[in-house]
């Protein structure tokens, strides 16, 4: 019986290296890599052994027949995705256990007389942690890992819902690495805005990385945004993962009804943590706080307001898939607008908007109080914020529609419409990408600087895909080492230390 991957893939391919017959796709060699919602795995080709459900570090894979209630729809994603003639493996498989390995590549190896390298890692989140292990793994290097907050982790300690604690797990193949012998950890050490400058850490060591993420969430740009009660989906994940930068009672939650602006995963999030039974949430790591602030709250309807249609909602089908099977709670499509029923019953089953074939539509009457009973998440497509209206605080949002203008009570507004990064000073930064411009993670103009992540590409979805992005920035850092490109320190491993201890907090 063949395996099936499911709903937490983080796309990291480590299950595609340690798969024998090559049945995982797509790999990062293949141009599909990055642009697929998850990997898949083909029951033709699948031989059982389970060597992927070992080395998956986020425990999204297993045997399909130990699949349940809407699990056993992975089964169907996994076998589905290689009935397409432009997903099927670029390379057939040749042997009936092997790869059809390529030539072998060294290129990312130091010359054996090569002296171990000082490299510094700004940022302690999966795309500094993927190249902190790089460059621990295939070097000598010795790296300092530098975070802003007192503990290590970035998103994925802050930013991944609690109640996705198999998401969370990618952090724990990281954690050895914190105590490796040739890392030194300098926690609660800010880079910038009055902390440690570029140019000092440059002194200090032979290379230093970026891996400081996208942390700006993006503007609605629309009246009213500021009221209290309007603030980021990010911040409101952040709450619930006891973020030492967002107060205990950030959130009051007193309305029966919110609305979240965008329909990513982060929108599912927010969205799904304020609509669940907080006794399911018990065993999670929410903080405890927030999960008092939810037991308090009088949430019960949640909006997920999108500005595209259906077959154009930027979450993804796993993350859909996992609301039908929300216990306790009901999905409602809006069917405000003819285009919306239209969009989802034209859907191929391949396509996102075929999830919502079984969802029930009908046009809500905003006028009438949220839904009494079982809590619920409507789902309005088409449609924009114009205004987020209150006095003291947030009353409602007026939203566009098919038949004009609509207001929607409400008493909470998280905008979920993606985040920027921000300028750091002494790196050059494009106010029109969020990102240091770099040329495959090389800093522009700045030798021995390097980036990786959301400030090296933009913020994107998928925690694995920083391992790919890591490989290249490190691969370029080592290719500069080699090539005599690297400029030569001036301090010591000592006086940055020194240095550290004096500037940390």
């Amino acid at each position: 019986m063949a395996f099936a991957i499911t709903q937490t893939c983080c796309s990291d391919a480590t299950c595609v290296s340690v798969c024998p017959v090559n049945c995982i796709h797509p790999t990062p060699e293949e141009r599909a890599f990055g642009s697929t919602e998850m990997l898949h795995i083909d029951p033709k080709s699948c031989i059982d052994c389970g060597a992927c459900a070992d080395a998956c570090p986020v425990d999204a894979i297993f045997p399909v027949e130990r699949l349940t209630g809407g699990q056993r729809e992975y089964a169907r994603l996994n076998a589905a995705y290689y009935e397409s003639e432009d997903h099927r493996p670029e390379q057939p498989v040749r042997g009936p256990v092997i790869h059809d390995w390529g030539a072998p590549s060294f290129d990312r190896v130091l010359p054996p007389d090569f002296g171990p390298l000082r490299v510094a890692v700004v940022g302690t989140g999966p795309a500094g942690m993927y190249a902190a292990r790089d460059l621990l793994l295939h070097t000598p290097a010795e790296v300092t890992l530098i975070d802003r907050l007192p503990v290590a982790g970035g998103l994925v300690r802050y930013g991944v819902a609690p109640d996705h604690p198999s998401t969370k797990k990618a952090g724990e193949s990281f954690a050895r690495f914190l105590t490796h012998p040739r890392v030194r950890l300098c926690l609660g050490l800010e880079v910038g805005d009055g902390g440690m400058t570029a140019d000092e850490l440059a002194a200090h060591h032979d290379a230093v990385i970026y891996a400081v993420g996208a942390p700006e969430a993006r503007r609605l740009g629309v009246p009213g945004e500021d009221r209290p009660g309007s603030v980021a989906a990010s911040e409101f994940v952040a709450w619930c993962n006891g973020h030492p930068d967002v107060a205990p009672d950030a959130f009051e939650l007193s309305a029966d009804r919110a609305v979240v602006v965008g329909n990513g995963n982060v929108a599912l999030d927010a969205a799904r943590l304020l609509v669940s039974d907080p006794a399911t949430l018990q065993g999670t790591p929410i903080a405890s706080h927030a999960l008092a602030g939810l037991r308090r709250g009088k949430v019960r309807e949640v909006v997920v307001l999108g500005r595209r249609g259906p077959q154009h909602a930027a979450y993804t089908r796993p993350e859909l898939l996992a609301l039908k099977y929300l216990s306790g709670v009901d999905l409602l499509v809006d069917d405000h607008d003819p285009a919306v029923g239209a969009a989802i019953d034209g859907a191929a089953d391949q396509d996102k908007a075929a999830v919502l074939k079984d969802v029930r539509r009908e046009a809500v009457d905003w006028s009438l109080p949220a839904a009494d009973g079982r809590r619920r998440i409507v789902f309005r497509f088409l449609s924009a914020p114009a205004e987020v209206r209150g006095e003291e605080s947030v009353r409602a949002v007026r939203v566009t529609g098919a038949a004009g203008e609509t207001e929607i009570p409400a008493g909470t507004v998280l905008r979920a419409v993606g985040h920027r990064g921000t300028p750091l000073d002494g790196l050059p930064f494009d106010e029109s990408t969020g990102t240091v411009p770099n040329d495959r993670g090389r800093v522009t103009g700045r030798p021995g600087a390097y980036v990786v992540g959301w400030i090296k590409r933009g913020a994107s979805i998928g925690i694995g895909a920083n391992r790919v992005c890591a490989t290249e920035t490190v691969g370029s850092l080592l290719d500069d080492a080699a090539s005599g490109r690297l400029p030569a320190p001036t301090g010591s491993a000592r006086s940055f230390r020194r240095l550290a201890r004096r500037r940390g907090r």
